[in-house]
């Protein structure tokens, strides 16, 4: 998922989401036995389906409504005093990788917002013009625009939110297909989020597999370069036969004639975010690098002025309004509905307040899965019927990280919690600590980014929905429902296709005899 920073013990990353075991946190019975505990977060992926596949709408209210459904039906199959039930609700949410995800977004929200407005879209939209660069190569060239830039953040959520912002208008407006556009940069978050050091998914699946981090990435890009090159072939030959929507010609031309490469000044920013997370910043920092860097050039450039970074709309009343309406950040509005705060770094948060809460209550319905059981049962199954034999072993890694980091969306929650789970299999077999660690991470950075009811999408798709606000020339019709994106994140698929024949065939496999990880540094 996300940011560089302080790197968790395994004994606590282990302890954040194994439930039932353990210490300080209650244990939720419920009738019908363990299994009955995962129907919350079962009855929210039902809803999901039906809400995006068959009724075709992306709405995040919906399945906030869906997820809470859930909750209250699943209370009353909890035996017991439903305290404990609710208490639990309440400690996955307070999980610190909920909250690393909504602070991504809205650091990355603003930073995307700031580079919006300070004409980065028109400077993309110059160059590409002036390159010669066509609808067709579009798509291939986002993904790996953005697998470098995740790879230099660490954080596929935040660079999901500033390329939707950035590189998705751009593409449409150049004729690129907007479904594969939207796959291209969902498949360059998988790779740096796969593949970068300072990724959480990256520093978990280390440590709960007691490998150093520096080895793991070093035996992990075998596999990661593979499935990018072969995502990357399949971009250029899917933009050459998906053809994009028609935008209106006299818009198209005003907006084309409007770009300016001075727009691209923002490359700086976006180096500078770069720049500071490889130098070992939290993601926090280097974000905010980026955001005070693109107010300068905002400024100074006169790309966009102190009012439109942030304006406080005050009412004709209000104290003190009349003496400092000469302010560049305050102005006197007559009508009541325009008193409010606006700006690139209001407009950059409140895209993504309905995403958080949702976030927050499917990590809820999650711990009540671990908590009540059903998790424990899932995978203790198993490992007792699936892995008899090595090759079975990793088929059945993949199979079951694959699976929980579809029902737990927000990808490091969900690594945290098969992470114990997955050593134990791989230890059964001495499978070496970076093996284990790959396929770990393999699939929760694929799965992360897949489904509608994702992590990753969901925040992309947050941001998409704000552009027809941005730009007069695009339409409601143009942003992407989450289900259709599925079939074109390439690299997300080609990762989990890459490791199943890893597993069949014995490549990249090693053992705790070939190579022994180093130990792995406690905080």
């Amino acid at each position: 998922m996300s940011a560089n920073g302080e790197s968790p013990s395994d004994e606590g990353a282990a302890d954040q989401f194994i439930g039932g075991e353990t210490e300080g946190g209650p244990t939720v019975e419920f009738y019908g036995g363990r299994g009955m505990s995962a129907f919350p977060i079962a009855f929210f992926i039902v809803w999901a389906i039906v809400q995006t596949a068959l009724w075709r709408i992306g709405d995040t209210g919906g399945l906030i409504v869906g997820i809470l459904v859930g909750l209250i039906v699943g209370m009353f199959f909890a035996r017991g005093d439903w305290k404990d039930y609710a208490n639990t609700i309440f400690e996955g949410m307070t999980q610190p990788v909920a909250v690393t995800a909504i602070v991504a977004w809205i650091w990355a929200g603003m930073f995307a917002q700031l580079l919006q407005d300070g004409g980065f879209v028109g400077g993309l939209v110059w160059l590409a013009d002036a390159a010669g660069v066509g609808a067709a190569l579009f798509p291939a060239i986002t993904f790996i625009l953005a697998a470098v830039f995740t790879t230099g953040i660490g954080t596929g959520y935040g660079s999901s939110v500033a390329f939707v912002g950035l590189f998705f208008p751009a593409g449409v407006l150049l004729g690129a297909n907007p479904v594969l556009l939207f796959g291209a940069i969902l498949s360059g978050a998988i790779f740096g989020d796969n593949l970068a050091p300072v990724s959480d998914t990256t520093i978990v699946s280390a440590v709960t597999q007691d490998a150093d981090i520096g080895g793991v990435v070093a035996s992990r890009f075998k596999y990661v370069i593979v499935a990018a090159v072969i995502a990357f072939v399949g971009y250029v030959v899917a933009g050459g036969m998906m053809g994009g929507l028609e935008v209106g010609a006299e818009a198209q031309a005003i907006f084309l004639e409007s770009s300016e490469a001075i727009g691209l000044v923002h490359v700086i920013s976006m180096l500078a975010v770069i720049g500071a997370a490889v130098a070992g910043r939290h993601i926090v920092e280097a974000i905010s690098w980026g955001i005070v860097i693109a107010i300068v050039f905002n400024l100074v450039f006169g790309l966009a002025s102190l009012g439109d970074i942030v304006m406080f709309n005050a009412p004709e009343d209000a104290p003190l309004a009349q003496p400092l309406e000469s302010l560049p950040i305050l102005t006197i509005v007559e009508d009541a509905d325009a008193v409010g705060v606006t700006g690139s770094l209001m407009s950059g948060v409140a895209g993504f307040l309905e995403l958080s809460i949702l976030v927050l209550l499917i990590i809820g319905a999650a711990q009540i899965m671990i908590r009540g059981g059903a998790f424990e049962v899932l995978l203790e199954w198993s490992i007792e019927n699936l892995a008899t034999n090595v090759r079975n072993a990793e088929l059945t890694m993949v199979g079951t990280a694959a699976l929980i980091n579809a029902i737990i969306t927000i990808n490091t929650a969900a690594e945290v919690a098969i992470g114990p789970y997955i050593s134990k299999i791989g230890e059964r077999f001495n499978l070496n600590g970076y093996r284990r660690a790959n396929i770990l991470d393999g699939q929760t950075a694929a799965m992360g980014y897949i489904f509608p009811w994702s992590g990753g999408v969901l925040a992309a798709y947050g941001a998409m929905q704000q552009l027809p606000g941005d730009y007069e020339w695009f339409e409601q019709s143009m942003i992407v429902t989450p289900i259709d994106v599925v079939p074109y994140v390439f690299q997300g698929w080609l990762l989990v296709a890459v490791f199943i024949i890893a597993a069949l065939t014995g490549f990249g496999r090693e053992y705790v005899t070939d190579r022994e990880t180093e130990e792995v540094a406690r905080v």
